[in-house]
């Protein structure tokens, strides 16, 4: 079982705020370039998430 985290306020004013303003500016920037619609860059986050999210195997016998 995963222990819940938080993240500290330093690290919340920090790290997790510049990285969250350069994700925004990322996306705006291939808005900008590809003229992609909001779903697409939508689509591409759920891509990206899908690589930090928790699965769980059944292993079947």
């Amino acid at each position: 079982m995963n222990q819940p985290y938080s993240f500290n306020i330093d690290q919340m004013n920090g790290i997790v705020e510049d990285t969250y303003a350069n994700i925004i500016n990322e996306c705006e920037n291939l808005k900008k370039n590809t003229n992609c619609p909001n779903e697409q860059v939508v689509a591409l986050l759920s891509v990206i998430a899908s690589n930090y999210a928790v699965t769980t195997e059944k292993n079947e016998n």
